[in-house]
């Protein structure tokens, strides 16, 4: 194969993302899974409480530094669908907030977890590691800048999940699953988020999911997105840290499930 072909069917692919999905003939509004900062798809598998809904999830592009174009995004994995439901983990929350706040065609209802409304980030360490991760790819990214990253996202708790969690799987994820350039493409995009002015524009029933130690987001930002978002309710799942959609998948689904079965069978 020649190094042209190659590369155009790298182009292929990306012009048109697969989407990782199940369906189900249950319940006619699909869940749409945003990753978190790293990128990844879910595992939808994991979800053990949402099989009675379709599922769709995909991988997020590397190359968009932009929340609203990372929402032109979403928009293009939603647009065959009548009815869905945007679940947010993290950074797939801002971005869910972000494309909710235009109250797209066919949206049913929000889930936010761990998520914010306006950049959170206040540690001055955070703050030089993103101003040098442009300029520090390789062993410095990978050594340095994830090893940070990933110690703040950790908690007290992530060891008593039904996954036992911890600051060194993060780490290995991210090494996994997020090439420099993504994470300095979405360190730009969060530094420049400010979505406070526009959650009175979400009009779909909403859940916050909170846990209940969040280092790196903390309290603050829960409150001002149940502040701004009318008629949200929040639920903080005790013994649980930011990380908790990877430590306690079962029961992070079951809150879930419980707010779809509501806020859906109260839109019908």
């Amino acid at each position: 194969m020649t190094q042209a072909s190659t590369l155009a069917q790298a182009d292929a692919r990306m012009a048109t993302p697969p989407f990782h999905g199940q369906s189900s003939m249950k319940n006619p509004t699909t869940l749409v899974m945003i990753p978190c900062f790293a990128g990844a798809p879910w595992n939808l598998k994991q979800m053990t409480c949402l099989q009675d809904w379709p599922m769709r999830t995909f991988r997020l592009p590397d190359d968009l530094d932009d929340l609203e174009k990372l929402s032109d995004f979403i928009l293009e994995q939603v647009k065959d669908l009548e009815s869905y439901v945007l679940v947010g983990d993290s950074f797939g929350a801002v971005i869910a907030i972000a494309l909710a706040t235009r109250r797209p065609r066919g949206l049913q209802g929000l889930v936010l977890s761990g998520g914010f409304a306006k950049n959170p980030i206040t540690s001055p360490l955070l703050k030089m590691l993103a101003a040098l991760a442009p300029v520090f790819p390789g062993p410095f990214y990978r050594a340095l800048t994830l090893r940070v990253h990933a110690a703040n996202l950790r908690s007290v708790f992530d060891g008593e999940g039904e996954i036992p969690w911890s600051a060194t799987k993060t780490r290995a994820f991210f090494v996994k699953e997020t090439p420099h350039r993504a994470y300095v493409n979405r360190i730009k995009s969060i530094e420049k988020s400010d979505y406070i002015d526009r959650l009175s524009r979400i009009n779909v029933p909403t859940l916050i999911l909170t846990p209940e130690e969040d280092r790196l987001i903390g309290r603050e930002a829960a409150e001002t997105m149940l502040n701004g978002i009318s008629g949200s309710t929040e639920v903080v799942i005790p013994r649980t840290g930011h990380m908790f959609r990877f430590s306690h998948p079962s029961l992070y689904s079951k809150r879930v499930r419980d707010f779809l079965r509501r806020a859906l069978r109260e839109g019908e």
